[in-house]
């Protein structure tokens, strides 16, 4: 059976869907923010990054969301979000995904992690850092919204792992500033994808304490 480790308010969120979605057997394992479950031996013997998620399968460990999402529509996902069999159409799913993971995601996490990047000392700079957040991330959802993002799903007509992840980033929207009503097809796209019951089960177990 797949193991997911994840944490409640992160990336997390996204494998953890695309597993539901999937209606595949696995156990999610939540681990304990208040006591930084992620970066004891017991976790990081499992993914010494030290982050969520990982995956534990038969095979061994996966670790990075693009990676964990198309394992698991290419292993779980045949009748949900099966990945395109074209090979250029996979490696535009796998362009915006990465695009998800190098740029948005990143551009996120100077918020609230300013000091991956500068001393813990620098205050101002980190206070700098965080002042960026919202710009960065409307730009982004700027070009997402106008060129990369098809309707009514992410890819055009079928729905995708691209989907489940770029759901995950814009339940973010708001912590960083920025408004949805700006995003008419990113706020209908969220609205849809909460409709879903899978989505909805699994942002109820997120929520729960």
């Amino acid at each position: 059976m797949l193991k997911l480790y994840y944490n409640p308010g992160t990336i997390a969120l996204a494998p953890h869907i695309a597993l539901e979605e999937s209606g595949t057997d696995y156990e999610a394992k939540k681990l304990n923010a208040a006591i930084m479950e992620h970066t004891k031996p017991e976790y990081l013997a499992i993914n010494p990054k030290g982050r969520v998620p990982a995956l534990v399968t038969d095979r061994g460990i996966l670790t990075e969301t693009p990676a964990i999402l198309l394992y698991t529509a290419q292993v779980c996902g045949a009748s949900a979000f099966p990945p395109p069999e074209d090979p250029y159409d996979l490696a535009q799913l796998q362009s915006f995904n990465n695009y998800l993971c190098s740029t948005v995601h990143v551009n996120h996490a100077h918020r609230k992690r300013g000091r991956r990047w500068v001393d813990e000392q620098n205050t101002a700079a980190i206070e700098a850092i965080a002042s960026k957040v919202k710009s960065n991330m409307e730009e982004c959802f700027h070009l997402i919204e106008d060129e990369m993002f098809e309707g009514p799903w992410v890819m055009g007509e079928n729905y995708s792992i691209a989907d489940i992840y770029l759901f995950t980033i814009t339940q973010w929207m708001e912590g960083d500033g920025v408004d949805p009503a700006d995003f008419p097809k990113l706020l209908a796209h969220r609205k849809a994808m909460l409709a879903r019951p899978a989505v909805a089960r699994v942002i109820a177990e997120h929520a729960a304490k």
